[in-house]
């Protein structure tokens, strides 16, 4: 698979280019600040590594707020939130995976912080490289909605991540090169479809 990953994202940086730029551009003409940010994630065997997105929150959002996004969060810039409305913040994750920090399909990483709260057996999910996308990202791509209320950390903490959690070790225990391909061709469908709710365990589940 490694190799996978380094064909596949070196092919999407030359092909994305323009479009890169384009969302650079965007960011940095939209708000005062670095075009990427840089987050501090766990990695495989819980290795801290440097993960990189388009910044989609004002500069100070690191010191003046929640660690965690909720929707209608003030520090997201208006570009932001077309950003993670479509994805396009997660593009240079790309180079997370060609570095080797990531793979294209893995588990979504965690900031440091919360993989410590993890059970012995959710800690399985770091044997492998952390990926930019997952059957868990496909079913929660609308997280930040179910996020709301003045405390989405909690909120995430105790309703969102231990069923992200599950399912990505629900998958693992069946991975296939074959279940990954069709996993990274759900993420590609997902961002063009339309989503219906569901409740899940008292909670709020997206099937696309």
């Amino acid at each position: 698979m490694r190799a996978l990953d380094v064909i596949v994202s070196a092919l999407a940086l030359v092909l994305l280019a323009p479009l890169l730029l384009l969302v650079a551009v965007a960011v940095k003409w939209s708000s005062p600040g670095p075009v990427l940010h840089r987050a501090q994630r766990a990695g495989r065997y819980g290795r801290p590594f440097t993960l990189y997105k388009f910044r989609s929150m004002v500069a100070s959002a690191s010191v003046s707020g929640p660690r965690i996004t909720g929707t209608g969060d003030a520090r997201i810039t208006p570009i932001g939130r077309i950003l993670r409305r479509t994805k396009l913040d997660e593009l240079p994750q790309f180079f997370n995976t060609l570095k080797g920090d990531m793979s294209l399909v893995g588990p979504r990483p965690e900031d440091p912080a919360l993989v410590e709260t993890y059970s012995a057996e959710q800690r399985r999910v770091l044997t492998v490289r952390p990926g930019i996308t997952s059957p868990a990202t496909v079913l929660n791509r609308y997280e930040e909605d179910m996020l709301s209320g003045p405390d989405p950390e909690a909120v995430y903490r105790r309703d969102v991540l231990p069923r992200k959690l599950r399912l990505e070790l629900e998958y693992l225990d069946r991975r296939t090169v074959a279940a990954d391909l069709r996993v990274l061709g759900q993420t590609v469908l997902a961002l063009f479809a339309r989503r219906e709710r569901l409740d899940v365990d008292r909670g709020t589940e997206w099937r696309i």
